[in-house]
């Protein structure tokens, strides 16, 4: 009996990355350069405006809670298609510094929401802690591929 073999091929996993330096003009950078490429990969509207608003979060966390100086951050986006999920990775050289949610901020600080705005925009997120001495904070989205 002749059978048919048929071979698919999915479309290549799209990864951007970028080492930037832990201030605030390296976290809004990394806000910029995520946001770019997102858009050029043509990925759903609402998922690109989430993916912005947790990159400018991790990345601001790790320019402020993961600095030491003369060490960067490194800021990664990585799309699976056929999973039909973005992930952010945003690693900084602080393991010591895990982030942890604040049982309730003070609504007149400035700070104490971030990973409260992370768990309402993300599907899932956690940290992956080495090699040493870093830790890598990550997000991801799932979406739909538009047709």
């Amino acid at each position: 009996m002749n059978q048919e073999k048929s071979t698919q091929l999915h479309p290549p996993a799209r990864h951007f990355s970028v080492l930037l330096s832990p201030t605030p003009r390296g976290a809004r950078l990394a806000r910029l350069l995520a946001t770019e490429w997102l858009r050029t990969w043509e990925l759903p509207h609402g998922v690109v405006e989430r993916a912005e608003h947790l990159v400018a979060e991790l990345a601001a966390n790790a320019a402020t809670h993961g600095r030491l100086p003369g060490r960067d951050f490194r800021v990664a986006l990585l799309t699976d298609p056929v999973a039909g999920t973005l992930r952010i990775e945003v690693t900084d050289t602080r393991a010591e510094a895990a982030p942890h949610r604040r049982a309730s901020a003070d609504p007149l600080s400035e700070s104490g929401r971030g990973l409260l705005l992370v768990e309402a925009l993300t599907d899932r997120w956690g940290v992956r802690l080495g090699p040493v001495p870093r830790k890598t904070v990550w997000a991801e989205l799932d979406y739909t591929q538009p047709d």
